[in-house]
């Protein structure tokens, strides 16, 4: 019976002369392991309906998500009920469009954006690098800390998420940060505002945040665009301290909670042509624009 200790140091001594007579950089090493991407089953809208073949259900449209194909009527939430219903928020899911520390700081080098004005929907949509869809539930964007290290603009941006990584850094370079929420019309007119503005139809109001982002908004950890000043201010000092970056001292001015352009109040008509901003006349329509905040449509 041989020696297991020199099987092991021969074994190993036959792998490093494996490695030294190997090329160092392979076309085979940029190759994707196996079982790294994994391609779905491709099929045409008339054929995805899971092998059906009968007129009425191949070309049906397609069940909600959690039923199960064989009992049509009897959905997973149904028949695994739990604390927490499988996909039960599934029509009321917001979705929020990831925008990186990195990705920012590149629109603003290539000048796409203006570090010195305010940064909000109606400036990163208007770069048309990005694309949002209200009617599909998307409700703004997220602005995540890839490229936090390296971010250095002293900016006053206005996001509707983010995390306490890319609000360290955005104070940390002596910016202001703000979380604001979009209602899917101010979504709309923000998203295009000249096509909105040739339209003919006025600057909508921006209506307060459902019940379940109520709590969010308003608080100053969040930087929420509801919180109080005092809040705010003793919620940026808290996180320099403990980050260890000086506390900001910031000079920008504050769009209101019902804005959506910035310098345009809700209910103004623009005219592109005649360059003009037309304030509505009628006392009932400016008390209309006028008066506080009122809650988006009741939906979780």
């Amino acid at each position: 019976m041989g020696n297991p200790a020199r099987a092991a140091s021969s074994a190993t001594e036959r792998a490093l002369k494996i490695v030294e007579r190997s090329s160092r950089v392979r076309l085979q090493d940029l190759r994707d392991n196996l079982g790294a991407r994994t391609e779905g089953r491709q099929q045409t809208n008339v054929h995805n309906q899971h092998g059906h073949t009968i007129g009425q259900l191949q070309h049906a449209a397609k069940p909600p998500l959690g039923w199960i194909w064989g009992d049509f009527f009897r959905p997973w939430q149904r028949m695994f009920p739990g604390t927490k219903n499988f996909n039960a928020d599934i029509n009321f899911r917001r979705e929020y469009i990831p925008l990186s520390l990195i990705e920012l700081a590149r629109l603003i080098d290539l000048g796409w954006i203006d570090a010195k004005k305010p940064i909000d929907v109606v400036a990163l949509c208007a770069t048309r690098k990005f694309k949002i869809e209200p009617h599909l539930r998307q409700c703004g964007f997220d602005l995540t800390p890839e490229g936090a290290d390296a971010w250095k603009y002293p900016v006053d941006i206005e996001v509707q998420w983010a995390s306490q990584r890319a609000i360290a850094a955005v104070e940390a370079a002596g910016g202001r940060i703000r979380t604001a929420y979009y209602d899917p019309q101010s979504l709309e007119a923000a998203k295009d505002a000249k096509s909105w503005f040739q339209s003919g139809r006025p600057v909508p109001r921006r209506t307060a945040p459902p019940p379940s982002l109520v709590a969010y908004y308003t608080d100053p950890i969040n930087r929420g665009y509801l919180a109080k000043e005092s809040d705010l201010t003793e919620a940026i000092k808290r996180l320099s301290l403990t980050m260890g970056h000086p506390a900001p001292v910031s000079n920008f001015e504050s769009k209101a909670p019902n804005q959506v352009f910035n310098g345009l109040p809700p209910g103004a008509l623009v005219s592109l042509r005649d360059r003009k901003v037309l304030m509505p006349s009628s006392p009932a329509i400016r008390q209309y624009y006028e008066e506080g905040l009122r809650t988006d449509r009741p939906h979780p």
